[in-house]
């Protein structure tokens, strides 16, 4: 039996590398995940009377640090919605893409979700608190339960995505 050299009709319509397949759903959950929470600044900001508020306030702070210094007299700035939802579904797509990846070493040693559980709660705990720390001005316009609640509405639209596409994931304590 003599091997080819050459790859094969059937050999090249293969899907995707498993590699590429747990990025491709790793960003697919986080663009889920920033769509959400941009939905829910959305909704939260119209009910306010001013939607596109907090993208604003979050790309000027990120852009232009200062003409941060009252984000309360900001008017909403189509320029920083824009650069900030890039910014920000390139970070949840990275994040997505983490995720992905440690997913899919849960599935090979179930024993480790337990410990991927408490990464996430750890997680967000500290993103909650280097926020309060770090971005005080900033809470001081959007309060810190929002931005909880939006991190907490991402988290289960993406866990919600990846349990779709994981239906039998084992996690063993």
């Amino acid at each position: 039996m003599t091997a080819r050299a050459t790859p094969t009709v059937e050999a090249l319509s293969d899907s995707p590398p498993d590699t590429a397949r747990l990025y491709q759903e790793g960003m697919t959950a986080g663009v889920i995940g920033a769509a959400t929470v941009a939905l829910w600044f959305l909704l939260l900001d119209s009910a306010s009377g001013h939607p596109l508020y907090t993208p604003t306030v979050l790309g000027t702070a990120i852009f232009r640090r200062a003409a941060l210094a009252t984000p309360e007299t900001l008017s909403v700035s189509l320029e920083m919605v824009g650069m900030f939802t890039w910014i920000h579904v390139l970070i949840f797509a990275a994040l997505g893409g983490v995720a992905s990846r440690l997913l899919a070493m849960v599935e090979r040693n179930p024993s480790w979700g337990f410990g991927l559980l408490l990464f996430f709660v750890v997680f967000e705990f500290g993103f909650v608190a280097a926020a309060a720390l770090l971005a005080s001005p900033i809470l001081r316009v959007i309060p810190w339960p929002s931005v909880l609640g939006a991190n907490l509405l991402a988290a289960a639209a993406m866990s919600a995505y990846f349990w779709r596409r994981h239906p039998h994931l084992v996690v063993s304590p």
